[in-house]
């Protein structure tokens, strides 16, 4: 045993503690010897509080999905809110510090009527759906949810969008106090990100309020959050403040920070690749690493839908 020399390691060989903290977790979740079933050990803890109260009078959305949801317990335990930390289950962990009310929204740039107006007043305007969308994350993962809002357009036409306004600016919360997440500097903040008019105004874009028949919990954006089931998850911008319409395509937040792994438009398409993973095949959030992989579709399969809306591009040029 050698006790009174060391030898020092380069800092470039030392594992970083987010590769060892995913590989113990890892473990954890193989010893349990329940790969397919044991989602909870990996996922991490159980949401803090209670579930969100449920939304009366619902309709049914004319363009839900046919496939059984995700369980609840990981769609609210696996999320994608960089605001509230990087791992998957930070947001379940630290979001109840948000507080969702009051809540305005501000809307400006190329439209008649801009102005503000408070979450209830929203809630009022319009007639919730539930929609069983699917939603892809980046890194070859899906989930399926039955969502609970109303489509994007209806809101965007109360504020009488222009002939200039070509696109649709949308901006989250940025408060460090209550998204602790926003005290790093690993991102500019606010989180920012954007559609085309046409995308914005498509009856499939959701506005969302609510799954599973109940109010959005923190962690999955409450309490307005963009929700476009053809698109990769990080466009799905959450906590919303902020909508403008613009005559130019706006900035982007993982755009800006990375746009040779993340395009403006994020349309789900396996014939792009990502610089560091395949798109072309993913798994079901909640069923394990071991279970089987599906083929990716194009538009993750809502290409009759919105096809239309990139006739004559370039899929691979505009990514």
């Amino acid at each position: 045993m050698l006790i009174g020399s060391q030898k020092k390691i380069p800092s470039s060989e030392i594992t970083p503690r987010r590769v060892w903290e995913d590989r113990r977790h890892f473990l954890a979740y193989s010893s349990a010897g329940l790969l397919g079933l044991a989602s909870s050990v990996f996922w991490g803890a159980s949401p803090p509080g209670t579930r969100g109260a449920k939304i009366p009078g619902l309709l049914k959305g004319q363009f839900s999905s046919g496939e059984s949801p995700t369980p609840y317990e990981d769609v609210t335990r696996y999320n994608n809110f960089v605001e509230f930390g990087a791992d998957k289950r930070d947001p379940a962990l630290r979001a109840g510090s948000l507080r969702t009310r009051p809540w305005t929204l501000r809307v400006e740039g190329e439209c008649d009527k801009p102005g503000d107006i408070g979450i209830e007043d929203i809630l009022s305007g319009f007639a919730q759906e539930e929609r069983i969308y699917r939603l892809r994350c980046v890194e070859a993962w899906a989930m399926v949810i039955p969502w609970v809002g109303f489509p994007l357009g209806d809101l965007l036409k109360r504020f009488g969008p222009t002939a200039k306004a070509k696109y649709v600016a949308f901006e989250t919360l940025q408060d460090s106090e209550q998204m602790p997440g926003q005290r790093r500097a690993s991102l500019r903040w606010p989180y920012v990100e954007g559609l085309r008019i046409d995308e914005a105004m498509h009856p499939i874009t959701l506005i969302a309020t609510g799954l599973y028949g109940e109010e959005l919990p923190n962690q999955s954006g409450a309490p307005l959050r963009l929700v476009v089931p053809w698109k990769y998850g990080f466009k799905s911008i959450k906590s919303i403040v902020g909508i403008r319409f613009t005559q130019n395509q706006p900035a982007t937040t993982w755009n800006r920070l990375q746009p040779e792994e993340y395009g403006f438009y994020a349309n789900v398409n396996p014939d792009v690749e990502h610089p560091r993973w395949s798109q072309r095949y993913h798994r079901m959030i909640g069923e394990g690493w071991l279970s089987r992989k599906r083929k990716t579709e194009l538009f993750n399969g809502y290409a009759d839908e919105v096809g239309s809306l990139y006739s004559g591009m370039d899929l691979k040029r505009f990514y």
